[in-house]
């Protein structure tokens, strides 16, 4: 039990029972608190593709779910934020937006290379690449030479790089219609391939770089094992590889398309055993949502690949019951901040932000589309169970109402 208090926007003392008066004071009796939660993969979509989703309502939701803080992905908006033109305009429309604070992350693509000292001078934190087509035009894959050339120059700029691994030469269209068919184009071979490759050049370059929603067990020790051998390399995964596997694809329809996709029992049980351990893995939405019709048909192919699942992240880490409280939070809050050196977030002591989760971990329900505060309230993770009622999100020690551009630390 202790009280924290706060002073313009930061935690100024925490202890039991702490002395003197403030103008507002807020009980929190029975309640856990934690530190905000930190969502750096989500694809808000805005400006452009606003009827797949809007910051507005993304932000709400990341609020609801006791984030207080998101880094929004340089693609399926339009433009891409590949230029310092494209950041102005997504940095404008997030500050007429976005209810909790954001950071937003640059492209890699080919062409781009010399773009990338200005988007640092704006204020991106990193940059995102794909190996493999991303499923949008305007946002082309690297190819190796391209993302030699990009991290060489990153490493220059002090920023991380962030890389969708899978090696195209292992992908092949499906064969047919069905889920199945999809699954078996995207074998787990191509993702532990790419992230062969990926540690490679990050050790030949000295670029930190970082390896975005891994889905197999395997890759994720990859991973691990370069980075305690010396690589610049860390990684993240994401609650439905953690709850699902590909048989749950036919079930849940085009709502559980996504690449890569679904893995085995023995990938969930690998990810959850590594999350368990003291590794500086991450746990990120990758919220990636689209219109309704674009995730329903009888073609798989033809679907939308992306999770709407940004508000729940929390509340189903929490329901599993697998995983200390103090290692939730780090893998959700702390450890995010500390990759990727966001000042003043991700803590819960005196000199941080008061970006605080106050949740009644005494409620459990499942995930509903009525409680779901998305563009559209449709996600793969309906009637999933989960623990946490949010009492209050604080941002900055203020309920949500305007959020601000985020900065990195020292590089």
């Amino acid at each position: 039990m202790a009280d924290v208090a706060i002073e313009d926007g930061r935690v100024v003392e925490i202890g039991p029972a702490l002395r003197g008066r403030a103008p507002r004071e807020i009980d929190a009796a029975r309640l856990h608190i934690f530190p905000g939660g930190i969502d750096s993969h989500v694809h808000f979509n805005e400006p452009g593709r606003t009827d797949w989703e809007t910051i507005a309502h993304g932000s709400r939701a990341l609020a609801a779910g006791g984030y207080t803080c998101f880094i929004d992905m340089p693609l399926n908006s339009l433009p891409v934020t590949v230029d310092a033109a494209a950041f102005d305009l997504k940095r404008a429309a997030l500050e007429r937006s976005a209810v909790v604070d954001f950071g937003l992350w640059g492209g890699l693509v080919p062409g781009n290379v010399k773009h990338l000292g200005e988007l640092v001078d704006r204020g991106v934190l990193g940059f995102k690449a794909f190996m493999c087509p991303s499923g949008v035009d305007e946002f082309p894959a690297c190819d190796e030479a391209t993302l030699r050339r990009g991290m060489a120059r990153i490493v220059e700029l002090g920023v991380p790089l962030l890389v969708h691994a899978e090696d195209p030469r292992l992908l092949r269209p499906p064969d047919g219609p069905s889920p199945a068919d999809f699954i078996r184009s995207r074998p787990a071979a191509a993702e532990l391939e790419a992230i062969r490759r990926v540690i490679e050049l990050a050790a030949d370059t000295g670029c930190r770089t970082h390896i975005v929603h891994v889905s197999t067990a395997a890759g994720l020790q990859l991973i691990l094992a370069a980075a305690q051998g010396g690589v610049p390399v860390s990684c993240e995964t994401c609650p439905h590889y953690l709850l699902y596997g590909a048989g749950d694809v036919e079930r849940l329809g085009g709502l559980a398309k996504c690449a890569p996709p679904f893995r085995t029992a023995a990938d969930r049980e690998g990810l959850w055993d590594t999350l368990a351990g003291a590794s500086p893995v991450i746990v990120v939405s990758d919220h990636s949502p689209s219109s309704p019709e674009l995730k329903t048909g009888d073609d798989f192919r033809q679907i939308w690949g992306g999770i709407s699942g940004c508000q729940s992240t929390r509340q189903l880490l929490l329901a599993e019951d697998r995983l200390p409280l103090a290692r939730v939070a780090a893998l959700t809050s702390t450890n995010v901040a500390a990759r990727f050196r966001v000042e003043g977030k991700g803590g819960l002591a005196p000199g941080y932000d008061a970006d605080l989760w106050l949740v009644d971990l005494a409620h459990e329900d499942v995930v509903r589309h009525g409680d779901l505060l998305y563009r559209h309230p449709q996600s793969a993770h309906e009637g999933r169970r989960i623990r946490g009622r949010t009492v209050l999100t604080l941002v900055r020690g203020e309920w949500p109402g305007r959020g601000r551009l985020i900065r990195a630390g020292e590089r």
